[in-house]
């Protein structure tokens, strides 16, 4: 037997690595980051919780249906593959655990056929489904393939839609999914199960796409940047949710696995001040107000997010055109109960305000912020969502990609979401991009937050032909937290620290957090017919002559 040679060559960048230290770090190049290819063994072991793996299914042996023949007869193909890997096929599935979670994991080998997608292969990745939806726990799935087998020709392409259905009856069921994509991903298997997954994560390097950079080069007759459908392109283009390297993997995992644990109870919150025993503002002018709603010194949706949430997790794109980093969108946990977490998000300096785009949303943020709705409301989880925003972003090109589009669409998919649902105006609500994600159950507002269908600057403009009339606008408007509460576009009022927020960002989000907690309280016991009945009644009331609440301030 050949001894393993003590030094490799890092395939990327060419340095001579100790091989026993590269294997340590997890088939990493320490001076590249070069992500080396795993076979299903090595990844599976380094997945999974030492011990906790069960039996494998290595699945059934695949026929030769189409009697193929090449340079080679595919049964001898499929021979000298199994030979070299010690595997049934491209795939192997197991159960185990990440961090005590149990999980389904299906790991695909590219060392067999090029981790092609025949028949063999979709019966693991159904049957590693229906293990999965039978015993309600998360699958997770590992791709590594050139795309659907052509030595089954027609057969191969079937399996693309018998693992589509399969990943279909999971959404179905509730069960969460979390793709892993490695290098290479393409095929049949980027256009199926690869990315119907719940979360799409990938490691850095991994490259995806449906037909390979060389075909398209060759048709179009140019060449491609070097990253193009590189893990970095795809999250810049919305298409992932993030890039993990290899080392973080479990960390990750076990992050978005806790999503589906039962809520731990937490700490015991009190709320705090009734509405009608808060007192006076401290400013009451409406101009001053819009004002300090848009100090940079606010906490911010980020902030909140540190001081309120344990474990969170961003997720990123809309899997269609891109990611908006004015939208923030993920999971965490809020006083022991998995939740979902959308705001705007603008910034403390000019760098970051420009970076997020002032808080403005293009449609991306939008479907970004829809497609993690729809994920809570699978996942059976609360929504929160955080809104400090001059409204939605007027450009061209969003104009282009369809923001009417995206915020209609948003406020449907809330009008029926069938989980609790909190809106928090923590500082601009400004117009149809605030209210993009304020249709909800309850909407709180903090004490020196503004909520308009118009900025009084615009609305100055146009009504009274000077934006010098801004103040006058303001009180006109009516935008203040006592005018919403009275006009019953808001159900609570929360007090901010002396000074306002700005002055103590960790007092703010406590006082937050226990409102929050509050309202979730008295939300979750309802089922979900009672909350979309009781939502869509709560705006249903808004017609030529509103409601107006007597309100002790």
């Amino acid at each position: 037997m050949t001894e393993a040679p003590v030094w490799i060559v890092c395939r990327q960048c060419g340095v001579r690595l100790y091989r026993k230290r590269f294997e340590q770090e997890l088939q990493v190049c320490r001076e590249c980051g070069h992500h080396a290819r795993l076979d299903a063994f090595q990844r599976i072991d380094q997945l999974l919780d030492q011990g906790s793996a069960g039996e494998m299914d290595f699945g059934t042996p695949a026929g030769d249906p189409l009697g193929f023949t090449d340079r080679m007869a595919y049964p001898d193909r499929l021979a000298a593959a199994r030979a070299a890997t010690g595997l049934c096929d491209a795939a192997v599935s197991v159960r185990g655990t990440i961090e005590g979670r149990p999980v389904i994991l299906l790991v695909m080998d590219f060392a067999f056929l090029g981790g092609s997608l025949g028949a063999s292969v979709g019966d693991l990745v159904v049957g590693a489904a229906d293990a999965a939806r039978q015993e309600r726990i998360p699958l997770i799935v590992v791709t590594a393939s050139g795309g659907a087998r052509m030595q089954e020709g027609v057969l191969a392409l079937m399996q693309m839609a018998r693992t589509s259905q399969a990943l279909a009856e999971l959404d179905e069921a509730g069960v969460l999914t979390i793709t892993i994509v490695t290098d290479p991903t393409f095929g049949g298997v980027a256009a199926s199960f690869a990315t119907q997954t719940d979360v799409i994560i990938a490691e850095p390097g991994a490259r995806m796409g449906f037909a390979g950079k060389r075909v398209i080069e060759q048709t179009i007759g140019k060449r491609l940047p070097a990253d193009f459908q590189t893990a970095s392109s795809l999250m810049e283009h919305g298409l992932i949710d993030d890039v993990v390297p290899r080392v973080r993997l479990r960390t990750v995992l076990s992050r978005l696995l806790s999503l589906t644990d039962p809520p731990s109870g937490g700490d015991v919150l009190l709320p705090v001040t009734p509405p009608d025993r808060l007192g006076e503002p401290e400013t009451s002018d409406p101009w001053q107000m819009v004002r300090r709603a848009r100090e940079l010194e606010r906490p911010t949706t980020l902030d909140y997010i540190h001081h309120m949430y344990d474990g969170f997790k961003e997720l990123h794109g809309d899997r269609v055109s891109g990611d908006c980093p004015a939208m923030i969108a993920g999971f965490g946990h809020l006083a022991g109960r998995p939740v979902g977490i959308i705001g705007q998000q603008k910034g403390h300096d000019a760098a970051e305000l420009a970076r997020r785009n002032f808080g403005m949303a293009s449609p991306a943020g939008y479907r970004k912020a829809a497609r993690l709705m729809a994920l809570a409301e699978k996942l059976r989880i609360p929504i929160i969502t955080l809104i400090d925003t001059p409204g939605a972003y007027p450009g061209v090109e969003a104009e282009a990609n369809g923001q009417m589009n995206a915020i209609a669409a948003s406020l449907r998919l809330m009008s029926g979401l069938r989980v609790p649902l909190i809106a928090v105006l923590t500082g601009e609500g400004g117009s149809g991009g605030a209210l993009a994600l304020a249709l909800a159950d309850r909407v709180l507002a903090l004490e020196h937050a503004v909520y308009s269908v118009i900025s009084p600057e615009g609305c100055a403009s146009i009504l009274w032909r000077s934006q010098d009339a801004a103040p006058t606008a303001a009180r006109a408007l009516k935008v203040t937290p006592s005018d919403l509460l009275r006009l019953g576009i808001v159900d609570d009022m929360v007090p901010e620290p002396p000074g306002g927020a700005q002055r103590d960002h960790a007092r703010a989000a406590e006082i937050l957090r226990a409102r929050l907690t509050a309202a979730l309280d008295e939300l979750t016991p309802w089922d979900s017919d009672a909350l979309v009945r009781g939502r869509r009644a709560r705006f249903a009331r808004f017609g030529a002559q509103p409601v107006k609440k007597e309100v002790s301030l």
